[in-house]
């Protein structure tokens, strides 16, 4: 009996560490959060900040807890980090009762679409490539600004440069020596902690705190809509579900695609009664988890438990969570924004540049990162039209290739 008990957790522990390094992710994207709920964001108060970080933390646990047990593979779903990207990108100029319906409608077009059977079709309509190209010129800003902190000219920028320069060379040490063991980002952290403990820039130990909830009004703005609401529905299907979906199939599961989507649609018009949260897969924790790091296929559904916990755990202490925007310098949490969206960047960017689309994706890209806006519609929404246009005029031979490997795959 012992041998065998002992047997068993040596064919868990890859599946333990695959989820351990997700959940450190996970605690990597809350700064992502604090940023969008922040001064410079959203501008929440306390209250509504922890119950926003609750119900993205927190929610989509639940059904990813049921999926996972009920069909034995680590169908693990999130609060969608590249809405939040994208909600940090705005800058602002929605409110968050705006950004509540748009999610809302997202979410009932997901639902719509999943119930007509054409969800699939939906990378036909926004290429997968042209999303990436837009998710690049999101996630493009946080990275800039980690080295646009590094400056010498006084006393004060001398040791936030310290602090955030200590991240840096931890994060790109910790690829070196951790390799895929474990998540960069979390070294980085200490280390950019150690020099701010030590630099005098932390404030004081947060109390423990549970989250404060209250109903969000939508506010169905046209311009909101236009602008928010493709973004949301893409990076929910094209960018989080479809190749979810594809990368469970690949790797010998055969996931339940349209529960997933009906799950997805309804949890996050569910939700967003407390505010925006899009629910989906997550591709790159799945790499993870259902990868072959995470040991032999029929446990690797046990990689799920780990996040899910810590997921449930930070929902239910959001109101401290909330507080560490004030413990912990901003200029940290930007740059571990930063550095844990780097492998994003870095995939975004080799979909781009591997075809059969690039023209397309490299003007959405281009235009992501812009301030460009026409007609009160912002650079995302035109990131999408005007690169899946390009591509549709200039590159028709990648489109047929990209829409027959779409079929092939779905």
């Amino acid at each position: 009996m012992a041998t065998a008990t002992a047997t068993e957790l040596r064919r868990t522990v890859p599946a333990l560490v695959a989820g351990f390094a997700i959940a450190i992710v996970f605690g990597a994207v809350l700064s992502i959060v604090l940023t969008a709920a922040g001064p410079k964001g959203l501008a929440l108060s306390e209250e509504r900040a922890s119950g926003w970080i609750a119900l993205i933390y927190g929610f989509p646990m639940i059904p990813s807890l049921f999926l996972t047990l009920r069909y034995r593979m680590p169908l693990l779903l999130t609060g969608n980090v590249f809405a939040l990207i994208f909600f940090v990108s705005l800058g602002g100029r929605n409110t968050f009762e705006e950004l509540t319906a748009a999610a809302m409608l997202a979410g009932g077009i997901v639902l719509v679409t999943t119930v007509l059977g054409i969800t699939g079709r939906l990378a036909w309509w926004i290429p997968v490539p042209i999303v990436q190209g837009l998710i690049a010129g999101a996630v493009l800003p946080f990275l800039v600004d980690v080295f646009s902190a590094l400056d010498t000219s006084d006393q004060a920028a001398l040791e936030v440069t310290a602090m955030v320069g200590a991240a840096v060379v931890a994060y790109l040490a910790g690829q070196r020596v951790l390799g895929t063991r474990l998540p960069a980002v979390l070294p980085a952290f200490l280390a950019g902690l150690a020099v701010a403990a030590v630099t005098g820039q932390l404030g004081g130990v947060p109390s423990l705190a549970f989250p404060s909830f209250e109903l969000v009004t939508p506010e169905f703005s046209p311009t909101a809509i236009l602008t928010v609401t493709p973004v949301l529905v893409a990076v929910m299907t094209v960018q989080s579900n479809v190749p979810s979906v594809i990368y469970l199939r690949s790797q010998g599961f055969d996931p339940p695609e349209q529960l997933v989507n009906v799950v997805s649609g309804v949890g996050t018009v569910v939700g967003s009664v407390f505010g925006p949260v899009t629910v989906s897969l997550a591709l790159p924790p799945l790499l993870l988890a259902a990868g072959p790091t995470a040991g032999d296929r029929e446990i690797r559904y046990r990689s799920a438990y780990l996040p899910i916990a810590v997921g449930l755990l930070v929902a239910v202490l959001a109101g401290t969570a909330a507080d560490l925007a004030v413990v912990i310098p901003p200029v940290l949490l930007l740059a571990m924004a930063g550095l844990a969206l780097l492998p994003a960047l870095v995939a975004a960017l080799r979909a781009v540049s591997a075809g059969p689309l690039v023209l397309g994706p490299v003007v959405a890209f281009a235009i992501a990162v812009s301030d460009m806006s026409l007609a009160g519609l912002g650079p995302f929404f035109w990131s999408l039209i005007v690169g899946t246009v390009v591509s549709l005029v200039l590159e028709r031979d990648g489109m047929r290739e990209l829409r027959a490997a779409t079929a092939g795959g779905g």
